[in-house]
């Protein structure tokens, strides 16, 4: 006797009941899989961007704004800060680095930041082609940049006012690319990374572009206080801290935010109050999927339990032939597996497109590619606790074969 043959013609004997039961058990370890996933990517993603940067100091404002603009580079800034002031405060014997970094433009979309030499081991970049640097309007492309460009060493381009594409207010002196980095999965990727001196030229030039249009006939004037103006009050958008040891992420923070005019944020701090706000829809999905669960396991305990009622002739007939209880409890039980091994591997699909959409949707939101993370330990606990419901759920259902009374079921079907 077959009994895997016997399994699958009672599968096709009632392909409705085995399509929902697959669908709904489909969906419900689809959704569990992905969210899984998606939240362990996204945190990873957000973590590794923070590179070496304990505080963010910049102008007062939200602080989760100051880190999702000047960190993950998500958001937009709070506003501009005096570098002067911004140095005197990160002279502190506590504060192992500090880079500032100053931005609004961008070109294609991505933003063109201003910076030192530091702010690509803040991240360990590496070149893949190129080199630093040396003077002002001269960039490096991360290589989501370059890949999305095509950009290529040696190139110009210029640069439009703002974070978001236009073609409206472009400036008119070209920036030329000097090196690309390699991929690091993290928010370099995605920054065109130019001298502070570059982001303050072109903005001079913008502003006396500006008042010559306004004021032409005290152009002089106006441009020697516009000069005399960004020699002495240089502004940046804000600074990025490292500290030597934890006494700093303690006490600075505290003591800026009371004293100074600027705010100092704690990325870490900060992203994990957003991760918990993030956290109650990750869980009210999770419940859905579960509920889910809850149904598809029902409908596949009913499918069985069916089956086992209406064909329970047949099996009374197996049994005067011959065969076991253990023999009709595993065709039984097969069935159940068969449908669950299929809906396991259809899940596990359907969370991977989902995922690819997901993934798709943030990169064409913020250019940034994500690297998948895979949560094997939870996700080994999902599987195995869908597993034990759907065997309960199988045992239940053959539980009648255990108390069929083979002799009153002939007979009465006589």
């Amino acid at each position: 006797m077959n009994i895997w043959k016997i399994s699958l013609s009672n599968i096709f004997h009632k392909p409705l009941y085995a399509f929902l039961s697959v669908l709904s058990l489909s969906i419900s370890i689809g959704l569990l899989l992905s969210i899984q996933q998606l939240d362990t990517s996204i945190q990873n993603q957000f973590e590794n961007s923070l590179g070496d940067v304990d505080m963010v100091l910049g102008a007062k404002g939200s602080p989760l704004q100051l880190v999702l603009a000047s960190v993950l580079h998500m958001d937009n800034p709070t506003g501009n800060i005096s570098l002067t002031e911004a140095e005197k405060i990160t002279k502190n014997p506590l504060i192992k680095n500090a880079v500032p970094i100053s931005y609004g433009d961008n070109y294609k979309g991505f933003r063109i930041l201003g910076t030192n030499k530091e702010f690509a081991d803040l991240y360990e970049a590496e070149f893949a082609e190129g080199e630093e640097v040396n003077q002002s309007m001269e960039v490096i492309l991360g290589s989501t940049v370059a890949e999305e460009t095509g950009l290529k060493i040696g190139d110009t381009f210029m640069s439009s006012h703002g974070l978001t594409e236009n073609t409206v207010e472009v400036h008119k002196h070209p920036l030329t690319v000097v090196g690309v980095y390699k991929p690091t999965y993290k928010v370099i990727d995605k920054l065109i990374v130019t001298p502070l001196e570059s982001i303050w030229d072109v903005h001079v030039h913008r502003k006396e572009h500006q008042d010559e249009e306004h004021t032409e006939k005290h152009h002089g004037d106006v441009q020697g206080a516009a000069h005399h103006e960004e020699e002495h009050e240089r502004e940046i958008t804000s600074m990025l801290v490292s500290f030597r040891n934890a006494m700093g992420t303690l006490t600075m923070p505290r003591r800026i935010n009371k004293e100074t005019s600027m705010q100092a944020a704690l990325p870490r701090y900060e992203l994990e109050r957003l991760f918990n706000f993030t956290g109650i829809g990750v869980r009210a999905i999770s419940w859905i999927a579960y509920i889910i669960l809850a149904i598809s396991c029902i409908t596949i305990f009913i499918s069985l339990f069916k089956m086992i009622q209406e064909r329970a002739f047949d099996l009374a007939l197996m049994r005067t032939y011959g065969a076991s209880n253990f023999q009709l409890i595993r065709i039984v039980a097969y069935e159940g597996f068969l449908l669950v091994l299929i809906a396991l591997v259809t899940g596990a699909l359907l969370s991977q497109v989902g995922l690819h959409l997901a993934f798709s949707a943030f990169k064409h939101g913020y250019n940034q590619d994500i690297l998948l993370k895979f949560p094997c330990v939870q996700m080994v606990k999902t599987v195995v606790l869908i597993l034990i419901i759907v065997t309960i759920a199988i045992v239940l259902a053959i539980l009648p074969i255990l108390k069929m009374n083979v002799s009153k079921i002939l007979s009465n079907a006589k």
